[in-house]
């Protein structure tokens, strides 16, 4: 590039600069002028987010557009009908005192129309691109007919499987998740937020929802501040540093005070430390739910605790509508914090272009199923899917004649799986339909109607036709209803028959796979010697059966890696692979199981270990973890320097090889554990990975780079620092196994 070409962009890029500093200004002049035009009625009216769990049936109420007449609603929830948003706009923007657009929301988690795998299946692809994709068109269907703010993505980091909405998390590693929470906010929100395909995101939930107790959905968070700063925090973090517009608050109470009247993490957090200038919703009803949490007196009580605390809007509740007035009146909150809460909801407003451009384009409706869209789930389904077993079965051969048996394999409803209110089950392409559209040569027997169907009466006729196939393929798992908010699980198997269905069909004698649907990772330990391969597909989405098909017969190859630890039995959950050491670590070579134990042995601590008898330390599947159609070898490890200094950065690189007979893609894994610290650290930590795509007997260096800043951590004092010492490292293909090298951090 030429010097004058060079110039002439910074001058534009300058100007850019400015342009967006002056709309910012500008934007805070009109809220201000608009504000003090505002009767206290239209402010509180801003805080409310009105909306029901269904979508509104039969014209719409006169009292709704009386309301919205009045300036008393900021924003609308669930108004799914265009004519509806239209009417209701209209009615805003034409008939209220000042003209103040809605802004109207939907739950739109994993696709609008084209449904996407779900969350902690996009997870496991470990690719932005694709989660940004996914999240882009999701944007693109769900505005064309009026929506502008989607309840996602959630950020929520979950350690364990027996909670129904891990579906929906991103797993249980900040770095990771803090990758993919970038990738959603771009991909939702777009370059422009004014543009009208936009979606303003809501980053959730905010915070430690995660971790409720027992996995039990809502369940109170008891979370020391160093862990909620290293692993709960950095993925809002980094969603607010992409431009996420709103924040929505937690159903849990955080160390006794519930999130939405919870002052340090809406405003030491939220505002002062990650600087969110943007609006904080509620979860639906969560304000008035802090009379069950015992926080709260009554609706009155938890406005007021919801408006000091820095709560912008209201979900569905009605206690600000209620009560704000009255809480002015007894000076239990001021105007001006009133003023600031719907400075907050109108800065989102504008933002979104809504004072400009208020309605809908009508020509962009319907926008959905396109080719275009089809052909990012099918990927994405691909690059979602964890093989987790192949006893050389996989892939098969096109002539394979198949015993097609399994609750899941013709239900394009479940498929979906959780938080799908707008997808259409009639529209996916199952397994069966795509295996017969391709001439598969496929004996189809259902056997179990539902997932937790116990009835055998199917039994003979599913093991005739496996006597006469070549291999059985068997798609179980999870129905979606039993995943996803609410959905929590004591025991996490594969519910109904499925087992004693999966165990008769191996005895005969018939190769077996075992094709998993389902919102979390499912116990196997019981039938895991049975089946010949395992391949963990999540909900898939719309394109799940093209999708399945392509990897059953080697088109393409299963691309995920587990973005959670899978369990061996939900008896040792919560799991993760970024655990402390305890001052017993768990140690294979000196770990006695249950088995091992003498009859009549003298009373004693065996092992001396931080483990389980009967399941000992590790589990079924390490975090990470992903198989292939082919195989790689890692060799030569090299450090550029032993020491790193906070000036510097030292270089990591590895040989990695494809050893296989395929072409194939692999997801090359840095971890690092700080020996010693001024507060325990965790055995590992994720710090990088890179997808590499390598040709059958080729190889690659692949490079990493190290910063003192990439060993930060938060102390028991909140000091955010890197500690001089001594660092190990590994760079391998999952979270237990690698080459290792180590390295000294030095002033």
């Amino acid at each position: 590039m030429n010097i004058k070409k060079l110039n002439l962009l910074l001058v534009l890029f300058g100007f850019f600069q400015l342009s967006v500093v002056y709309s910012q200004n500008n934007f805070e002049r009109e809220i201000e002028a608009l504000l003090a035009k505002l009767s206290l009625e239209e402010k509180i009216g801003q805080t409310s987010l009105r909306g029901t769990s269904s979508r509104v049936k039969g014209a719409l109420p006169e009292s709704l557009k009386q309301a919205v007449r009045e300036g008393r609603v900021g924003a609308m929830l669930n108004v799914m009908r265009p004519e509806f948003i239209d009417e209701l706009q209209k009615i805003a923007i034409e008939e209220s005192p000042h003209n103040i657009p809605l802004l109207f929301s939907r739950d739109v988690i994993h696709g609008f129309k084209t449904i996407f795998p779900i969350p902690l299946g996009l997870a496991a692809s470990w690719d932005a691109e694709i989660v940004e994709q996914s999240a882009r068109i999701a944007a693109i269907e769900a505005s064309s007919i009026g929506i502008r703010w989607t309840f996602a993505p959630m950020l929520d980091i979950a350690q364990d499987t027996r909670w129904g909405r891990i579906a929906e998390s991103p797993g249980e590693d900040p770095y990771l998740a803090s990758i993919l929470a970038e990738a959603y906010v771009k991909g939702f929100q777009g370059t422009d937020l004014s543009d009208p395909s936009s979606l303003a995101v809501s980053l959730k939930h905010f915070i430690g929802y995660g971790a409720a107790i027992g996995g039990r959905d809502y369940n109170t968070a008891i979370i020391d501040n160093a862990t909620l700063q290293n692993l709960y925090i950095p993925p809002f973090e980094a969603g607010i540093k992409a431009g996420a517009q709103t924040v929505m608050t937690s159903f849990n109470e955080l160390n006794g005070v519930p999130a939405s009247g919870n002052k340090f993490i809406l405003k030491n957090i939220l505002r002062d430390q990650l600087k969110f200038d943007g609006l904080v919703v509620s979860d639906w009803n969560s304000v008035t739910e802090m009379i069950n949490h015992g926080y709260a007196e009554d609706q009155k009580h938890a406005a007021e605790l919801g408006v000091n605390a820095g709560l912008d809007m209201e979900m569905t509740s009605t206690s600000y509508e209620d009560h704000i007035k009255n809480l002015l009146e007894e000076q239990k909150i001021s105007e001006s914090q009133l003023d600031d809460l719907v400075r907050n909801i109108l800065r989102v407003k504008f933002r979104l272009g809504l004072f400009d451009d208020p309605y809908n384009n009508i020509s962009k409706r319907n926008n959905f199923y396109s080719p275009e869209h089809l052909d990012e789930a099918e990927k994405a389904a691909i690059k979602s899917s964890v093989l987790l077993k192949n006893n050389g079965l996989l892939p098969l051969k096109k002539e394979t004649k198949i015993a097609l048996i399994g609750p899941l394999s013709n239900k394009g409803r479940e498929q979906l799986g959780t938080w799908t209110f707008d997808g259409e089950g009639e529209r996916s392409v199952t397994p069966l339909q795509e295996f017969r559209s391709q001439k598969v040569n496929v004996d189809f027997q259902e056997t179990l109607k539902f997932s937790r169907d116990k009835s055998e009466l199917d039994f003979k006729k599913a093991i005739e036709a496996a006597k006469k196939s070549d291999v059985i393929l068997f798609i179980g798992g999870e129905e979606a209803i039993l995943s996803g908010e609410a959905h929590s699980r004591a025991e996490i198997n594969l519910p109904g028959a499925q087992e004693k269905l999966i165990k008769e069909l191996k005895e005969t004698g018939k190769p077996l796979i075992l094709v998993i649907m389902a919102g979390r990772p499912i116990t196997i330990e019981k039938i895991i010697s049975h089946v010949d391969a395992v391949l963990m597909v999540w909900h898939p989405g719309t394109m799940g059966g093209p999708a399945l098909y392509k990897m059953i017969f080697g088109v393409a190859e299963p691309g995920g890696r587990l973005p959670v630890t899978w369990p061996k039995t939900s008896g040792q959950l919560p799991l993760f692979y970024n655990h402390k050491n305890t001052g017993r670590p768990a140690d294979a070579k000196s770990f006695v199981g249950m088995d091992s134990i003498p009859v009549g042995a003298w009373q004693s601590s065996l092992g001396n270990q931080s483990h389980y008898l009967d399941a000992g330390f590790s589990p079924r599947f390490p975090f990470g973890f992903g198989l292939g159609y082919t195989y790689f070898t890692y060799d030569s490890l090299k450090v550029s320097s032993e020491q790193l200094t906070r000036e510097n950065e030292i270089e990591v690189v590895v040989s990695v090889k494809n050893m296989g007979e395929r072409d194939g893609e692999e997801v090359v894994q840095l971890y690092i554990q700080d020996i010693t610290g001024s507060i325990t650290r965790p055995v590992k930590e994720l710090k990088g990975f890179k997808r590499v795509f390598l040709p059958k007997g080729k190889e690659v260096e692949v490079k990493f780079n190290i910063r003192a800043k990439d060993l930060e951590f938060v102390n028991n004092e909140g000091i955010r620092r890197s500690e001089n010492g001594k660092f190990n490292l590994w760079i391998g293909k999952n979270s237990a196994e690698g080459l290792q090298a180590s390295f000294e951090l030095i002033d």
